[in-house]
């Protein structure tokens, strides 16, 4: 049985120990997690059309590409993926959706909406590592929205930014 005295030394000791040592393990997942349990990812896109003019192929998505995953709502995860930044600044990129490949959202039409990620950090990304692989740390939710890029199905505060190293 614990007494007060050791009992206040515990708590002494907890408030001197780093926050890491407390920082939950984020899960780490891949753009398949995001997709809706029993949905394959070749029932979400259509046939779609090739757009001659601009010779890239239009996706037709279903119904499908809008369902998310909703067991990942509030979960803290790694993920990673490429930036399509919103705006850069001097400073770097804090607010970009990120995506499964380089390009998407740019040059073609973009992913379905359960394959993109709004992502906003504190924490700047320097603009001269915009084509890099990147590892994203936060807390993901689920939530439709629209933005200049595309319909994105979920969010995540980040925590952490890094390299991905292959």
């Amino acid at each position: 049985m614990l007494n007060r005295r050791t009992t206040l030394k515990l708590f002494v000791a907890s408030l001197m120990m780093p926050k890491q040592a407390f920082a939950k393990s984020p899960r780490e997942i891949t753009w398949d997690d995001l997709l809706p349990p029993g949905v394959p990812y070749s029932e979400i896109i259509g046939e779609g059309d090739m757009d001659e003019a601009n010779g890239f192929w239009d996706p037709v998505y279903d119904a499908n590409a809008v369902k998310l995953n909703e067991d990942l709502d509030g979960r803290y995860v790694k993920m990673a993926g490429y930036i399509a930044p919103f705006d850069v600044s001097p400073e770097g990129v804090k607010d970009f959706m990120l995506v499964p490949y380089v390009g998407a959202c740019i040059h073609t039409p973009p992913p379905p909406a359960n394959q993109l990620v709004v992502v906003s950090s504190a924490t700047p990304w320097p603009s001269h590592k915009l084509w890099n692989p990147i590892w994203v740390t936060g807390l993901l939710r689920t939530q439709l929205q629209s933005t200049s890029l595309g319909q994105t199905g979920y969010s995540i505060a980040a925590d952490e930014l890094e390299d991905y190293e292959w």
